[in-house]
């Protein structure tokens, strides 16, 4: 009798466990980690997250403020995946590091832009003035792209997505270059005449860009910002959720909604 009230009250305690772990939505779910600059792509997991944890898939979003341990803590598989990075950026990347990380999905473009305190117009600039640009070779050629586009500068292939100062053949506003780390940007505004700035860097400094910025890349950028991983994980079940929750309607809906066209779906 003892026995069969032992193994009952045992069996009753079993189910109970079980039912506290399916409400609680923790036993048994599977579990992902993905690096991520804090704006848009952090906000943006932040839309997946639910999405994800009715699929059984705990996401861990970890938030960088640079463009190089998000990278280097996938490569060492530290973190499984990383979201915040352009294609150029990160073959620059693959190539100076002698790494080969790989693309999964594009999910949207963050059109770049060029920024003043200064000067309303990029015709005001006047001679010699300071022009702050990022450092990495990837965005560093993008805003020389851009200055381009704008008939600043004149560059020798302005297809190439990786020229650099070396390329500019024409420069008639005597620009002077000042390359640094991208997170700064936004902070040197006051101390130079112009700044290049990645969207996600102005966005977090409070600047909006289809308003502030006194010139914009168009809408068909091909710079897509996407979802990154190695070549032994990219296929992960896992992973391909992920993949699949950032290209949902719920966060195309959210793009457009929360940025006003400063971030663009890309799917």
């Amino acid at each position: 009798m003892k026995k069969t009230l032992f193994r009952s009250a045992l069996i009753a305690a079993t189910f109970a466990l079980a039912a506290c772990g399916r409400s609680g939505g923790q036993a048994g779910s599977e579990h992902l980690t993905v690096a991520a600059t804090a704006v848009p792509h952090a906000e943006i997991l932040e839309v997946v997250k639910p999405i994800l944890e009715k699929e059984g898939l705990q996401l861990e979003v970890r938030v960088f403020n640079d463009y190089v341990q998000p990278n280097d803590q996938v490569a060492q598989k530290q973190i499984d995946v990383n979201y915040f990075q352009t294609e150029p950026y990160l073959d620059a990347y693959n190539r100076d590091r002698g790494s080969q990380l790989v693309t999964i999905v594009g999910v949207h473009i963050e059109p770049f832009g060029a920024y003043s305190h200064r000067f309303k117009s990029l015709a005001d600039l006047p001679q010699g003035a300071e022009v702050a640009i990022p450092n990495d070779p990837s965005n560093n050629s993008r805003a020389l792209i851009l200055l381009d586009k704008a008939g600043v500068i004149k560059l020798k292939d302005p297809s190439n997505a990786l020229s650099t100062q070396r390329d500019i053949v024409e420069n008639p506003k005597q620009l002077k270059f000042r390359e640094l780390d991208s997170a700064m940007l936004p902070r040197v505004l006051e101390q130079v005449d112009l700044a290049m700035i990645n969207t996600n860097y102005a966005l977090d400094a409070g600047l909006n860009p289809t308003q502030d910025a006194l010139v914009i890349e168009s809408k068909d950028s091909p710079y897509v910002n996407f979802l990154v991983g190695r070549p032994d994980n990219k296929d992960d079940p896992r992973v391909q959720k992920l993949a699949k929750a950032l290209t949902s309607p719920e966060v195309k809906a959210f793009i457009e909604q929360k940025y006003h066209g400063a971030v663009l779906p890309a799917f």
